[in-house]
């Protein structure tokens, strides 16, 4: 089980393959979180 085992992750980053132990990463970046919400500015009284 090493570098030659097509069948472990080590052996699959050797070859630079995917399968079952290494998965592609498919997940598309969401949308990114919206911006906090800007401080309300403060209005003094007079």
């Amino acid at each position: 089980m090493g570098k030659g085992d097509q069948k472990t992750r080590r052996g699959k980053l050797f070859r630079g393959t995917y399968g079952k132990t290494r998965p592609r990463n498919t997940s598309k970046p969401s949308v990114a979180a919206p911006p906090p919400p800007a401080p309300k500015k403060r209005t003094t009284k007079k």
